[in-house]
């Protein structure tokens, strides 16, 4: 484990990040889609975003969420497949690096955390399946925001399908992905813990942000601040 005392000096470096791909995660809310777009405009990289609004059953998930759990997660199971593949399997040669705002992993996090036992038992065997077939994070950077401010950023970015969203549903999939992440040993986690850092409008904080993603850590999980 390592703290941000030992990087914290590295802030306010301008060079591309020294990983050829890198995943951001968070929880919903957390600002990682607004990342990649930062990281895309500052380095020119190839971005890999979901597209979350061409899931048909989103919008009644989060209306009842027992009844269509497991269409949904199928769906953003599939779809994050077929994404991932096709950029692999053609990538763009005139790119330094490749930033995504989700990890395959998310899937079954977030299956878990929705689905019942035998639903979650059917998922993992179709997941099993899948997963495997396409190149692994060289960096997974997790973006920790306490559920409070999550629950503010959600309200302000003012999307109709999240409107439903309680602050314990966010506490089950945070739970979730910490559960994972301390188990991961095969590639460097850093969880950045932002508080109310906004990245988005602050370049001085972005600045932070990129000289944090740019360090060298080792494998497993690494805990850092602003």
């Amino acid at each position: 484990m390592q703290d941000s005392r030992s990087i914290i000096g590295a802030r306010g470096a301008t060079t591309a990040p020294p990983y050829q791909f890198i995943a951001i995660e968070g929880n919903i809310g957390a600002g990682k889609t607004t990342l990649c777009h930062q990281l895309s405009a500052q380095f020119g990289c190839t971005l890999v975003l979901e597209q979350f609004t061409d899931n048909p059953f989103l919008p009644f998930f989060y209306l009842q969420p027992e009844r269509y759990a497991f269409p949904v997660e199928l769906f953003f199971m599939t779809e994050r497949h077929k994404q991932l593949q096709q950029h692999f399997s053609s990538p763009d040669l005139f790119r330094s690096f490749t930033v995504a705002d989700y990890f395959f992993v998310k899937t079954l996090l977030f299956a878990k955390n929705n689905l019942g036992e035998e639903e979650f038992r059917l998922f993992q065997h179709l997941f099993a399946v899948l997963n495997g077939t396409f190149p692994k994070p060289d960096l997974l950077f997790y973006l920790h925001r306490p559920v409070e401010v999550l629950i503010r950023q959600i309200k302000k970015r003012g999307r109709d399908i999240e409107r439903n969203i309680s602050a314990d549903y966010l506490e089950g999939i945070q739970n979730a992905y910490f559960e994972y992440l301390k188990t991961e040993t095969s590639a460097p986690v850093v969880i950045l813990d932002l508080g109310k850092a906004d990245f988005q409008h602050d370049e001085s904080v972005f600045q932070a942000v990129v000289a944090l993603m740019s360090a060298a850590y080792p494998k497993g999980v690494s805990y850092v601040g602003l």
